[in-house]
């Protein structure tokens, strides 16, 4: 495997070069770094440059965002975010990247991550932990990354092996590779229940209920246009739920 093209960005001279000289010491045949960057501006210019595919990214740099770099590179590209809070501090995003690195970098830390890099390889996120309806994920959303909040979420429509998330303030569901099951699993009960075996709905966007036929009904959803139609079998469950 080639080495993965790598950028550093960060807005301390002294934390780029210990990290470079981290990567450049014990994982040379893994990762090459290309370039280095101080700014979002000029992370974005180098990183289209060198075509790189992976990037160290700090949290903080001055008064900009790590964050705000994400929608301004390829979702080809593989992220790692750096930051100097400790992991409770992230607990408020499910940081869908190939993984997160405390500063200072522990040498030993760097390796499990370095591990993680594949062609084939898919970020390794926890897939355990029930979300919070205060989480935000970071997901490929169609074809780019953006954030998006637990609570925004209306509803979720199974599309194959993917699902397509229909959103607040958004005209068109979005497309993400997450399965119905894995939403299932995952999302807080109080709010999100079952619908339809290819249906999950967000209590707090339902507006009403009404019975279509005699073996299903019709449920309205604020802010979409269309009804989503609710088996027979969840039913009762439901309307238990909306009281």
């Amino acid at each position: 495997m080639r080495p993965r093209k790598a950028v550093i960005v960060d807005d301390e001279r002294l934390a780029r070069k210990e990290l470079r000289t981290l990567l450049k010491e014990a994982h040379a045949e893994e990762v090459h770094v290309v370039g280095e960057a101080a700014s979002l501006q000029e992370a974005a210019r180098i990183i289209q440059a060198t075509d790189a595919d992976l990037v160290f990214l700090d949290i903080t740099l001055g008064r900009e965002t790590g964050f705000d770099l994400v929608p301004a590179i390829g979702t080809d590209v593989e992220i790692v975010f750096v930051t100097a809070h400790d992991s409770f501090a992230l607990r408020a995003f499910e940081i869908n990247a190939l993984d997160y690195l405390l500063k200072p970098v522990d040498p030993e830390r760097l390796a499990l991550t370095i591990q993680r890099l594949g062609p084939e390889q898919q970020p390794d996120v926890d897939d355990s932990r029930t979300l919070s309806y205060d989480d935000r994920l970071f997901l490929r959303l169609n074809d780019r990354r953006s954030f998006m909040r637990i609570a925004d979420v209306i509803a979720i429509e199974a599309a194959g092996d993917d699902s397509m998330l229909h959103l607040v303030a958004q005209p068109s569901p979005a497309r993400t590779s997450r399965s119905l099951r894995e939403w299932d699993a995952r999302l807080p009960e109080r709010y999100f229940i079952r619908i339809h075996r290819s249906t999950i709905i967000n209590l707090d966007h339902v507006v009403r209920v009404e019975e279509w036929s005699h073996s299903s009904f019709l449920v309205y959803m604020r802010d979409l246009a269309k009804p989503l139609p609710m088996s027979r079998r969840y039913g009762a469950r439901v309307r238990s739920r909306l009281g």
